[in-house]
């Protein structure tokens, strides 16, 4: 992995109003990634933060002279982070994400975070002190050499760990199967592997959209040409048929087995609802 450009910069505030369909609010600590995910839909924030590196070399971290605004918070739902992971690996040196905890450790709102990362585990004190708070970890293979390929961040195993310990400290988990690649994706598997620990699944659609959709579909092509045909089928000839039958697999195999779950295949679809709701 190549060395991370790390910038500091000022902002005048951390709190930002979500179109998130399930978030009130967002708040990022850093612009940037140094997981690298290649399929992150969050590369696009390089077209406002003037980076013209590769995204997951560089993170900005963000400094705030105020504290946030506490008291708009009450009855809402905040998310960390819509655009970034809050436990990248820089997070261990700056602890921006551990100072945000300490200004909602005693605010009444429901704070969602989610992450890759087991570092996470370091803020447990912060977590089981929180009001309402859930912690969705991100795993979509159980293959730690396709994980490799895809990003920079947790083992697989350390991920289920990491659920593992936080159910036991009695936060609310969800493992968050995103985003499932078609056919590469073992989704009972995972379901069977962490069940015993995780409090609900969501589940989400590999979305292919801006530069890095040829870098993926060239992935498939030389890793995986077996599925060449399917993923053509998908992200050039945009047949939904696949995922309309394995959101009805999913469904069915989580009622037959009592397993609590959300769909959000259909996610583009969700905030573009919330956006019209809001402007109504």
């Amino acid at each position: 992995m190549n060395e991370i450009i790390v910038k500091e910069i000022q902002v005048k505030d951390l709190l930002t109003k979500s179109n998130l369909p399930d978030s009130d609010y967002v708040i990022n600590p850093y612009t940037g990634c140094a997981h690298g995910c290649r399929y992150c839909y969050a590369s696009f924030m390089k077209r406002f933060s003037g980076h013209k590196e590769p995204w997951g070399s560089f993170v900005d971290v963000k400094h705030c002279d105020k504290l946030m605004n506490t008291k708009k918070l009450i009855g809402k739902t905040v998310f960390l982070s819509s655009v970034t992971d809050c436990y990248q690996p820089i997070e261990e040196q700056y602890e921006k994400t551990r100072s945000i905890l300490k200004q909602l450790r005693d605010v009444d709102c429901t704070l969602n975070i989610s992450t890759k990362s087991k570092l996470i585990l370091r803020d447990i004190d912060l977590l089981t002190k929180c009001k309402h708070c859930t912690v969705s970890m991100s795993i979509n293979t159980l293959d730690e050499d396709f994980r490799r390929k895809m990003d920079h961040a947790s083992t697989i195993e350390d991920r289920f760990s990491t659920l593992k310990q936080l159910h036991e400290h009695g936060i609310y988990t969800i493992l968050f199967m995103s985003p499932i690649f078609p056919m590469l994706t073992d989704w009972k598997g995972i379901i069977e592997k962490s069940r015993d620990f995780v409090d609900c699944f969501w589940f989400e659609n590999l979305n292919l959209r801006g530069t890095y959709k040829k870098e993926i579909l060239d992935i498939i092509k030389t890793d995986y040409p077996q599925y060449m045909d399917l993923y053509d089928q998908i992200y050039h000839k945009k047949d939904k048929s696949y995922w309309q039958s394995l959101a009805k697999d999913i469904h069915d195999y989580c009622m037959e087995h009592k397993i609590p779950h959300i769909n959000y295949f259909y996610h583009e679809e969700l905030v573009e609802e919330k956006k019209q709701k809001n402007a109504s």
